[in-house]
């Protein structure tokens, strides 16, 4: 399998992966040029995935000689999955998605409503709709809540 727990030698790529797919996902969304382009910055999130032990260890990446895409889990949770967007629709979102509730239990996660193709993702490897929504923190666009 090509899916693997995380390690510090794998921050600087799970960052970029994270940097990039923000950008080009949410910024869209949420269009604030001080997150998106100040704040979020690859250097910074990395060392946050270093100092914080349990996120490291709660994160698994898709590794086959390049880091394509990661998951990050919280119990039972699905807290991140993003996969690089030069290796998207290869199956990888897929592979981690399906190691999460095979492996690890993974059944409820939230999603930025807004984000369409993300909701359509999820649906289709059996996650649904729940009536629960909540703002994004510190915004006025909504998370939905998806459960298996």
């Amino acid at each position: 399998m090509n899916i693997r727990q995380a390690q510090e030698k794998d921050v600087s790529r799970i960052a970029e992966i994270l940097v990039y797919n923000n950008r080009t996902n949410f910024f869209p969304i949420f269009k604030d040029e001080g997150y998106s382009f100040g704040e979020l910055q690859v250097i910074s999130l990395a060392h946050e995935y270093l100092q914080d032990k349990e996120r490291l260890q709660n994160t698994f990446v898709f590794d086959d000689g390049v880091i394509r895409g990661f998951i990050q889990l919280s119990g039972r949770e699905i807290q991140k999955l993003y996969v690089d967007t030069f290796f998207q629709n290869m199956g990888i979102g897929a592979a981690l998605i399906s190691f999460a509730v095979r492996e690890k239990q993974s059944n409820f996660l939230w999603a930025l409503e807004k984000n369409t193709g993300a909701l359509r993702f999820y649906e289709k490897h059996g996650f649904r709709r729940t009536e629960e929504r909540t703002l994004e923190e510190g915004t006025r666009e909504y998370l939905v809540k998806l459960k298996r």
